[in-house]
This record gives C-alpha cells, structure tokens and sequence, in this order.
C-alpha cells in the first residue's frame, strides 16, 4: 500500500504476562508519531489463559497449539472489530498483530508466534501485518525486543534531550537506552536494547497457583515478604547475565525460579521474585554506553510500587512512570506494533544490529491483505 504522510495504524499485543490483549490505535508515518489515539484492553478469562498457557512451550505442531491459536484469533477479532469503529475520525488503514508468542529459541533461528494474521484480514477486512520477528531470527537476530524503533520516535516526541532508558516490565522484562541526539533509530549509537531478566512472569504465575489471583495487586505481598537473598544471589549467577547484549529470552528460562520459592510463604515467595525482576534491571544499566537520564517505566510492572521502590535503590537512577511524561504505559507495546506495521508497509527497518545483534537492518513482517 501506498503510505504518504501519517496514517491510522492499529496496533494489538498479547505479552508473556498471559493477562489480555492490548490494541491501540496510532497517526504515524512509521518514523514520527503524530497523534495518539484511543485504545482498549479485552483480559482472558481464566480458560481462554488456560488455553494458552497449555500451549506454552510448544512450536507450530504442538498438540495444544490450535486450540491456543484459535483462542488468540477469537479475543483479537473480537477487541480489533470494536476498535475498528470506534471513532469514524481514527479508522485505521492498517493493524499490527503481533499473536502470541509460545516458544522462542533464536539460537537455533525460531520463534512462534501463534494467530493467523491472514485469517484476521479477512475477518477485519484491512491490512494486517504479522509475523514480525521470524525474518530477525532467520537472519541471525534474537527477533527481541521489537519496541525499541518505537522507543526511539517516543523519545523525540517527548523532546528528550539526554540518553534515556525505557524500561518494560511486561513478564519479561526488556530495555531500551535512547540517545536522542540521532536522527535515525538504525543509527550506530542511537539504541542499545535486550531482554533484562524475569519480571511479572513468575510473581503472576506464584499468584495465580497459590491464591487464584492473576498478579500481586500494588505489591502487597512483595511489600510484606522477606527476600531469600541465597536465592537471588543464586539467580544471578545465570548464564544469562554473563552474555553481552543484545540479547534475549524465552518467558519459561528461568522457569526453576518458581521451584526455587515453593517452601517459602506467599509474601516471602512474592518478595524474592521481585527482587530477581528488580536485580536483573540494575545488572542491565551496567551495559550502558552512558549513564541514563532516566528511566521510563512502561508495563505492568510499573503498578507494583515495591519493585518502583526496589528499582530506585538498586540503579541509583530516576526512575519515572512513563505515564507521568504523558505516555500510557499500558498500551505502549500496541501502539508499538501500529507503529512497526506501517514501517513494514513502507518497507523500513524494524530492528537492527543494536537492537536484536542481526548482523544487518531488518524489516520484519508479513503482509496480508483482505
């Protein structure tokens, strides 16, 4: 399709964190945002979650693997179809669906993400681009994180003048350092991102085993839990956090942390993941080219205001609620992939050596046309 000047792009995100969708619409030309637009959140009930997390694991002919994928294409279609008439003024050209990611092993150059975005153009009857992170991997790229070109266009619209970190506490945690002074996103220098460690992922899954809930709600259990120091110290020595960036994981490498907690009480158990989230994000800052200004605190992380408190004591840093700048830190992923679809259309880079260590700019992505 042909793109001149910014146009309506809609953009939808199912992370690791298992808890919905997220879809968000966005005016841009795929380098410059021009207007934010409205967005919605559609959680999983707790068997479409179920459905899903059987999945979890599993590549594209994995037993559970249809069930999964039709259960993401039912709560898609049914959010982005609302989206679409939302606002006669915001009607999207174009929809980014990034599915659902099951498995992700880039050493060995895969990742699948489940959901049929040929499948949703029809049913949508627009545009949708999918499959973003399969070209990456297949050229040598980890395929994670994808938002920092989108980080990037929100540093300059936010008119940042110094390096700054976004930070992404979805249930992986991944960042994203910015120096603003470039003109371009592929620009050496311009962007240093990788995956952080465990972030929501296991205090989720600890909530939702032990007390039917789907997350620590503001911490409380953190808040009032000791942390079992022998196991972040042994958390830490991972191999992971020996590797240089850019780098990236898979939502279940760190899966023996929850095994690691089992004899410990709820709020000890909630205490000692979040310092495992909280701790990989200070050992990421040691991989800086500068020190940041600050640090921008997007996903659902940022509500938990004990792993706030613990981020702040351990990076020494600034570290700011993206929703404080006038970004939603909610919907920041989707607006991202609204963002990469129409990069993709216009056919620009959507990640780099800096940004996933792919030996050169890559476009990700598939196009699917009703």
């Amino acid at each position: 399709m042909k793109i001149n000047g910014p146009i309506w792009a809609l953009g939808a995100m199912s992370g690791t964190s298992l808890d919905g969708v997220d879809a968000a619409l966005l005016r841009t030309d795929g380098e410059t945002i021009a207007e934010f637009g409205v967005s919605d959140y559609r959680g999983y009930s707790a068997d479409e979650r179920a459905s899903i997390a059987k999945a979890l694991g599993q590549w594209h002919d994995g037993a559970d693997v249809a069930r999964a994928a039709e259960t993401v294409e039912t709560v898609h279609a049914a959010l982005l179809s609302r989206m679409m008439t939302t606002d006669p003024d915001q009607t999207p050209r174009i929809i980014g669906f990034h599915g659902q990611t099951l498995a992700h092993d880039p050493d060995n150059q895969r990742t699948h993400q489940t959901g049929d975005g040929a499948l949703l153009a029809e049913l949508l009857q627009c545009p949708v681009v999918w499959d973003f992170r399969s070209a990456d991997v297949q050229l040598g790229g980890q395929g994670a994180p994808l938002a920092p070109f989108f980080h990037f266009a929100c540093a300059k619209y936010l008119s940042l003048t110094s390096p700054s970190v976004f930070l992404n506490l979805g249930g992986v945690g991944n960042v994203t350092y910015v120096d603003p002074s470039y003109d371009k996103p592929q620009a050496e220098g311009a962007l240093l991102a990788f995956d952080t460690g465990p972030a929501n992922a296991p205090i989720n899954d600890l909530m939702q085993a032990r007390l039917n809930q789907p997350y620590d709600r503001d911490g409380a259990f953190a808040g009032q839990g000791a942390v079992n120091m022998q196991i972040v110290d042994k958390f830490l020595t991972h191999a992971y956090f020996h590797k240089i960036p850019p780098k990236s994981l898979d939502r279940d490498d760190f899966a023996l942390l929850s095994a690691q907690v089992a004899d410990l009480s709820d709020a000890d158990a909630a205490a000692t993941l979040a310092e495992c989230c909280a701790t990989a994000v200070a050992r990421a800052m040691e991989h800086m080219p500068k020190p940041p200004a600050r640090i921008l605190v997007c996903g659902g992380g940022r509500h938990n205001p004990h792993i706030m408190a613990r981020l702040r004591m351990l990076t020494g840093a600034q570290i700011d609620n993206i929703d404080d700048h006038g970004l939603d830190g909610d919907m920041l992923e989707a607006q991202a992939f609204a963002y990469l679809a129409v990069r993709v259309a216009r056919g620009l880079p959507t990640s780099c050596p800096s940004t996933t260590g792919v030996g050169a700019n890559v476009g990700g992505g598939t196009v699917s046309h009703p």
